[in-house]
């Protein structure tokens, strides 16, 4: 299977998150206001960063998915141990990998009365893998066979549906791909695989405003565009997440300093993202309300392999082996944050703590030994980042000091990107310098990280087949287990050549009020279904 569409958006995502796990309390009124009456309902808050959509398959942003995850079930979520486990579906089976079924648990409905069928599931992937919706998550669709003519390369659409969905009866669905994909039970816990009721064609601008989805919760009121949104508990939602509270309301936030500040001051339930300078203070104030645990969000530091000036793999190992991480992550992030030396992160199966050796390890000798044999640099280093968070120009500082230091460039200079424009400057292929990019994991596979951030197509502009062809035969290996040392060479080939360099891992420092029983916070869901709040 080979992934022909890149990713757009869920490259950056990450900058400005308050928290896949985050949120805060009332609107200002006080702890009673959201749910301190006994008398009253058993409401918290979330803090968020403004999601950009609300319809499943137009965003992959996390902010966007914290709202989505209350409202939506799709056929497979992740468990606590990041195996994937049934949800909407009853079962997810196939006999060559190529050839999927899924069957739909029968009796669910959409929060609007409509049943769940296997027809609400073709709907929906169809819609999103409609080229001319535009639509973010469209690229996930592309292994299923009759999504070419969904997406031409020139002129319109031959069908609107693809050739790879049949829906066989009510509650089931038979999903043809291109090629055998032994991650796809995986792919399902994915939000683009969410399902949406037939109202929602009616007219899917207005749906992205008021998503009806199948989930525990449903909207409460409208959408309140960089003020809140809120949910509400669906009283006859028949799935497996039973809300164990009346409602959230996810509260926008501009910056996570003001959420934090609004945690300490006992006005907010529950922050995500808790910022990394106030880590020690919030560990010591919470207690057992403090959690920290390793996330799927990884940063780099990428080349655009397109200049000629960056074409050498020798160049770009010495500025890696110039850089100390480990430095940076104490300085910028109070030691919060991991340094990394592989791919993927440490939660995805078949992650190799040092899969990248010495050239991801601080050796400034080296470095400048490398450096020179590679002719050096000459000219303006540019370095790229988007404007989202203060910290990216905090550490982008530490290594221009570095590279400075280590390697001798003493022309750098900085290239602040409007978060709005950052993403598209990198689509574009505007930047002429190593520029900032992080990875938001969507499900805990390899070929999340691999095949979408250095396949065809990708942000460095950097091209190998060797690659390309160890992807899709991990792709097409006859399980989950056996795909696993392929990736792994996948892996090795592109440390080898370093277009992009491994930094960071981060680490989520989550943060709750004592109103709240029952956090079940994981690196791959918040599950705000299962928190109760205590009422005086």
């Amino acid at each position: 299977m080979t992934l022909s569409r890149r990713r757009t958006a869920a490259l950056a995502v990450a900058a400005v998150i308050l928290g896949g796990v985050s949120g805060c309390g009332g609107s200002g009124g006080g702890q009673d206001k959201q749910g301190g009456d006994a008398q009253g309902p058993s409401v918290f808050s979330v803090a968020l960063t403004e999601p950009d959509h609300l319809t499943p398959g137009n965003t992959s942003s996390s902010y966007s998915m914290t709202v989505l995850d209350t409202i939506f079930d799709t056929p497979v979520y992740i468990d606590a141990d990041g195996k994937p486990q049934m949800l909407a579906a009853e079962s997810v089976t196939s006999d060559d990998q190529k050839v999927w079924t899924i069957k739909i648990k029968q009796g669910q409905k959409f929060s609007n009365g409509e049943p769940v069928t296997a027809e609400s599931f073709a709907d929906a992937w169809n819609a999103v893998a409609y080229g001319p919706n535009g639509w973010t998550n469209n690229y996930y669709f592309a292994n299923i066979e009759g999504y070419d003519a969904l997406n031409p390369e020139e002129g319109e659409p031959k069908a609107d549906k693809m050739s790879g969905l049949k829906v066989v009866d009510p509650n089931t669905l038979e999903v043809t791909l291109t090629g055998p994909f032994s991650q796809f039970p995986i792919t399902l816990a994915y939000i683009a695989f969410a399902p949406m009721p037939k109202a929602a064609f009616k007219d899917l601008k207005a749906y992205d405003q008021a998503p009806i989805g199948n989930g525990p919760f449903m909207l409460d009121g409208t959408w309140e565009h960089n003020q809140k949104v809120a949910v509400k508990k669906v009283a006859d939602y028949a799935g497996d997440r039973k809300a164990q509270s009346d409602g959230v309301e996810f509260k926008i936030y501009a910056s996570r300093d003001t959420a934090y500040t609004d945690l300490r001051a006992g006005k907010v339930d529950l922050l995500g993202t808790i910022p990394p300078a106030s880590a020690p203070e919030a560990k010591k104030l919470l207690g057992d309300r403090y959690v920290a645990m390793a996330g799927g969000t990884m940063d780099y530091l990428g080349f655009p392999t397109f200049d000629k000036r960056f074409a050498n793999a020798d160049l770009r190992k010495a500025i890696s082996m110039a850089i100390d991480r480990q430095a940076i992550v104490d300085a910028v992030y109070n030691g919060t944050f991991k340094p990394m030396a592989s791919l993927v992160a440490p939660l995805v199966p078949g992650y190799r703590e040092d899969a990248c050796g010495e050239t991801c390890a601080y050796d400034p000798a080296k470095a400048k030994q490398l450096f020179d044999q590679a002719g050096g640099f000459s000219g303006t280093l540019n370095l790229y980042f988007s404007n989202a968070d203060p910290s990216y120009e905090q550490w982008m500082t530490a290594v221009a000091n570095q590279l400075k230091q280590n390697l001798g460039i003493q022309d750098i200079k900085f290239r602040k990107i409007p978060a709005s424009d950052y993403l598209t400057t990198l689509r574009e292929r505007k930047e002429d310098g190593p520029f900032r990019q992080n990875w938001v994991m969507d499900y805990p596979s390899p070929q999340n990280y691999l095949e979408y951030m250095w396949g065809t197509g990708n942000r460095m502009g950097w091209e190998s087949k060797e690659f390309n062809d160890l992807i899709k035969q991990a792709n097409e290996a006859p399980s989950v287990e056996a795909s696993l040392p392929l990736y792994q060479k996948a892996e090795d080939l592109a440390l080898a050549e370093m277009p992009l360099i491994p930094l960071w891992n981060w680490q989520d420092q989550s943060g709750y009020s004592s109103r709240l029983g029952d956090v079940k916070l994981t690196p791959y869901s918040s599950n705000l279904y299962t928190i109760t709040v205590k009422n005086k």
